[in-house]
């Protein structure tokens, strides 16, 4: 017998967590499948200063605990599982099921799927020892700990750019690594780059290694058509090649765009489905904080309320 619940959220972090509060609060009684990152991308990040109400700042892990306390205090169900397939109604007001780690069905009346977006990194092994600790996908939430320090930017389009210019006001130095001989950034992010001073583009330059046992300490690249090799002493390293929005399980249901980010209407969290809404990084790709994924968080619970609201 399937599971009949009025709310569903679907993945957990600031977005998932701050739905549930508020769904709870609406006596939607909401049940949270957190999948196998329980507190999303910010469980990597050691240290957040940037969250409003941690005047000393906080642990990203230490945070998530905080806000899933707070969910579970009115009541949400927050339940560790995957959700592995979704059988979304396109009718106003049908039921939508979802199968759980493929044995659990639930019947929703709403779904809030919040299940982030996953940074991309290169794969090396040192840059995967040392996340956390020197090296880092989010210039904005981590590049404040760098002051007046030496960087490494490795990427070559808008974000890589972006990131580059936003550190080069708070680092002595941003070195880019660009692994071909030109930058994939618009033109507009390219002439930004060139003016910056303190930014240095090496081309055909990829990331080798990253020093260091705890903490970075420098990086090893090679230029990759003479294949010579040589250090930079640098203390953060900023990965910006892109994020991906875990968003495989909607394929053909849900409207994304041509990466893989939901489409919401307007200014409100709804999907293209009746019912069905969206929060976070998964259909942000242009702030992805945990401040804003907590602001759509709450839209979500608000628009799904009224969505319930609606119907009676």
């Amino acid at each position: 017998m399937a599971e009949k619940i009025k709310c569903l959220i679907i993945g957990s972090g600031p977005a998932g967590y701050t739905a549930a509060i508020y769904a709870a609060r609406a006596d939607m009684k909401p049940v949270m499948y957190t999948g196998m990152q329980m507190g999303g991308q910010l469980t990597t990040t050691t240290e957040v200063d940037n969250f409003p109400g941690y005047p000393k700042g906080t642990d990203g892990t230490a945070m998530m605990e905080d806000l899933k306390s707070q969910a579970e205090r009115f009541g949400t169900d927050v339940r560790f599982g995957m959700v592995t397939k979704v059988e979304f109604s396109e009718e106003e007001g049908g039921v939508h099921k979802v199968i759980v780690d493929d044995t659990t069905e639930i019947e929703a009346q709403t779904v809030i799927i919040s299940t982030g977006a996953t940074a991309k990194y290169l794969g090396l092994e040192s840059e995967q020892r040392l996340i956390g600790g020197g090296v880092s996908a989010c210039a904005t939430c981590d590049g404040f700990f760098y002051k007046g320090q030496e960087v490494v930017v490795v990427g070559a389009g808008d974000t890589a750019a972006e990131e580059a210019t936003y550190l080069a006001n708070i680092c002595s130095k941003v070195t880019m690594l660009v692994r071909k001989d030109y930058m994939r950034a618009s033109k507009a992010m390219q002439h930004r780059v060139e003016k910056t001073q303190n930014i240095e583009v090496l081309y055909n330059t990829e990331l080798d290694e990253v020093l260091g046992d705890q903490v970075v300490e420098g990086v090893r690249v090679v230029n990759n058509q003479t294949n010579e090799k040589h250090e930079i002493e640098v203390t953060g390293v900023f990965v910006a090649i892109g994020h991906k929005p875990n968003t495989d399980l909607f394929q053909g249901v849900l409207d994304m765009d041509e990466v893989g980010y939901l489409i919401t209407k307007g200014k409100t969290t709804k999907t293209n489905l009746p019912g069905v809404f969206a929060a976070g990084d998964v259909q942000d790709k242009e702030y992805r904080q945990a401040v804003t994924a907590a602001g759509t968080g709450c839209m979500a619970a608000l628009d799904a309320e009224r969505y319930l609201g609606a119907l009676q």
